[in-house]
């Protein structure tokens, strides 16, 4: 007899390629749950599959592009979408738990229907804060847009049964602004797997001729900071003469034509490899070649509270990291990372030519975060937090544990 039926909401990426949400999806599996999962097509991807237990129901993707009216048209399309998709996989059974991952914070209304129709919960999984990430794009907290915004995002804290945050920061969000109970908000971090993502053989022709390898990994949006990365190694290579430091940077999003034409621009091309989005053995062999890995992310109001995932890949695969000082990059990294005064460019290639320079200290930091990966922020230490939320709400004993009472995870 399978579990009970749980179904999750993605609009901003597709399964398996978003690692959180399919860990997520790998655990409820795994602790006898029978998951269906509404999210957008990935290339090539079939409108309906089955991925190791999970069953999978994808949409084609609209993403009209990166102007304030663009967003609006994207969400209504992705929400009408989303809802037929639902009403789709309901008629295989009613569904015991609804978790919506975000951004958008556009779905707690299919929630409150499937929990009219059907006495569905509601689990709100929050990924991004979106009033930032509009503040940290257009600016401004005054507009409607952003206003409109801070609503959502409070009917969707309030309207759920449980909240699961990324970190503290964002759990303090959910409670002081949109007023949720302490005991209705608990810290599960986007652990990575220290199994799969671990160093191997080294690849010396990656490096181009040259002696260095830094790599960057992830989204190339406005707020990402691969712009900085460029103009640092441009510092690098053409003030500090600095020529033996080869970059590598892997992923695709908004910016991506703009910083490999700002690359051109700075005649970098023989530094500076753009590889867009790749797959997994590429990113295996880069980082298990690279001597550290870039988290450049710039301090907005986004990035300042949110947890970079590409960080703890990067300790996860032994590499140090240069970051800026961030509130939630320190609680991730701790001592394997150097911070580098915010924003500033010339500082962060500095920091980048420092520590290659410093062997030693390199090694002792590689060491500390793979240990702190293996023994602190790994997906198999966050997944109990989860699975208590789960069998809380449910009444289900997961297959990995007893049920517990759902505990205030505040991590490390």
């Amino acid at each position: 007899m399978s579990g009970p039926r749980v179904l999750i909401i993605i609009q901003n990426l597709w399964v398996p390629f978003d690692r959180r949400v399919w860990l997520e999806c790998q655990a409820l599996v795994a602790a006898g749950y029978d998951v269906t999962v509404v999210c957008p097509k990935g290339p090539g991807d079939p409108s309906y599959e089955v991925i190791d237990g999970v069953t999978v129901h994808k949409y084609n993707a609209y993403a009209p592009g990166g102007s304030k009216v663009s967003f609006v048209w994207e969400y209504a399309y992705s929400f009408l979408a989303t809802l037929r998709l639902v009403f789709r996989a309901r008629k295989a059974g009613k569904f015991k738990v609804l978790q919506a991952c975000n951004p958008p914070d556009i779905f707690w209304p299919i929630a409150m229907l499937l929990r009219r129709l059907d006495g569905t919960k509601f689990v709100f999984d929050h990924h991004d804060l979106c009033p930032e990430l509009f503040q940290s794009r257009f600016g401004g907290t005054t507009s409607l847009p952003y206003k409109g915004l801070r609503f959502l995002e409070r009917m969707t804290h309030r309207k759920a049964d449980h909240v699961i945050s990324t970190n503290d920061s964002y759990r303090r969000i959910a409670i002081t602004r949109s007023g949720k109970a302490n005991h209705d908000v608990t810290v599960v971090r986007t652990g990575p797997d220290p199994d799969k993502l671990l160093r191997g053989a080294a690849d010396e022709s990656l490096r181009r001729g040259h002696r260095y390898l830094v790599t960057y990994i992830g989204v190339m949006g406005p707020q990402d900071g691969v712009d900085i990365v460029v103009r640092a190694a441009d510092h690098i290579v053409n003030n500090l003469q600095r020529t033996d430091i080869a970059f590598t940077l892997m992923g695709g999003g908004d910016s991506f034509d703009d910083v490999v034409a700002l690359r051109d621009e700075l005649g970098l091309t023989e530094y500076v490899e753009f590889t867009g989005r790749v797959p997994d053995e590429t990113v295996l062999a880069v980082m298990s070649t690279a001597d550290l890995g870039l988290s450049p992310d710039p301090k907005n109001p986004l990035n300042d509270v949110s947890t970079m995932n590409k960080t703890m890949e990067y300790m996860a695969f032994e590499l140090p990291v240069v970051a800026f000082d961030l509130i939630e990059t320190k609680v991730s990294a701790a001592d394997a990372a150097v911070y580098v005064e915010p924003n500033d460019v010339a500082q962060y290639g500095d920091a980048i030519v420092a520590l290659l320079d410093d062997q030693v200290r390199r090694r002792r930091m590689a060491k500390l975060g793979r240990e702190r990966v293996e023994q602190v922020l790994a997906w198999k230490h966050q997944q109990k937090a989860y699975l208590e939320v789960y069998d809380q709400l449910t009444g289900h004993v997961s297959h990995l544990g007893t049920v517990a009472g759902i505990r205030n995870a505040t991590g490390s």
